[in-house]
């Protein structure tokens, strides 16, 4: 496999809806559209994001109220408000039919996106998806997560500290409140395209029955699990899930074994 070289993104700003939305837009090829997790921004696909870069033109989206995207206070605290920002902001930039790379939350409103706007989004690669076939409550999403820190990167972490502290600890806690009453499983049948389901074999925070019940919720779901990922795979073992995508986007095969790290 390939490492990247560091490649330099160029800021995309647009006014969806009357709102000013960001998104770091790096490489050429075909497009692919990165939704962050919970509280998360463009800041934590970097490592991804110059990888793909080298196939793929990378758009790194900051959903409302997440990273560059600021919105007032108590607005957009619901997962299928994210979901329509998220359809707007796709026929603003022009990008129907795109792949979408969803990572934990943003698993869940690419999930969201594929059953109520099918003509968005040609293919989906869910990361570490939360939400299915339910959320934990908040403590144990938190407890899971504080579980997971030791095994991310320092880097990544500080990463993800910094987007935590803009998005705001009042948003981040609506959010998560909000997953459990966001009904995931129900949309599986309605998902009609292809997706790569990711899952890391080290991972406290998605369960293996959560890649499980999708995979038997969608007839066109392909799992493969990384033994040694963690929650945050894409940054962990981004060689192998660049990797994976490659071989499914642009070759057309479908994995079938795990990758080990």
């Amino acid at each position: 496999m390939r490492r990247s070289r560091p490649l330099r993104c160029r800021d995309d700003w647009r006014t969806v809806n009357g709102l000013r939305t960001y998104a770091a837009v790096a490489g050429s090829g075909p497009p692919i559209v990165l939704l962050p997790g919970l509280g998360c921004s463009h800041h934590y696909f970097r490592a991804l994001q110059d990888e793909l870069a080298q196939d793929f033109t990378v758009w790194a989206y900051d959903p409302p109220g997440h990273g560059y995207t600021r919105t007032r206070p108590g607005t957009f605290l619901r997962l299928e408000e994210l979901t329509d920002h998220l359809a707007a902001w796709i026929g603003a930039t022009h990008l129907e039919g795109t792949v979408i790379f969803g990572h934990s939350m943003g698993g869940e409103i690419g999930i969201d996106l594929a059953a109520r706007y099918p003509g968005r989004v040609s293919k989906l690669v869910l990361c570490a998806p939360t939400g299915i076939p339910e959320s934990p409550s908040v403590p144990g999403q938190l407890l899971a997560l504080l579980r997971d820190g030791p095994r991310e990167r320092p880097m990544f972490l500080l990463r993800a500290l910094r987007a935590y502290l803009h998005c705001g600890s009042a948003r981040i806690l609506a959010l998560a409140r909000n997953q459990r009453h966001h009904r995931t499983g129900p949309l599986l049948p309605r998902v009609r395209i292809p997706v790569l389901a990711l899952a890391g074999g080290r991972d406290p925070v998605v369960r293996p029955r959560t890649i499980e019940t999708l995979c038997a919720g969608i007839p066109h779901a392909c799992p493969v699990r990384i033994e040694a990922g963690t929650h945050a795979l894409h940054d962990s073992h981004t060689l192998e899930v660049a990797g994976l995508m490659r071989a499914w986007l642009l070759e057309d095969r479908v994995p079938v074994a795990s990758y080990s790290g």
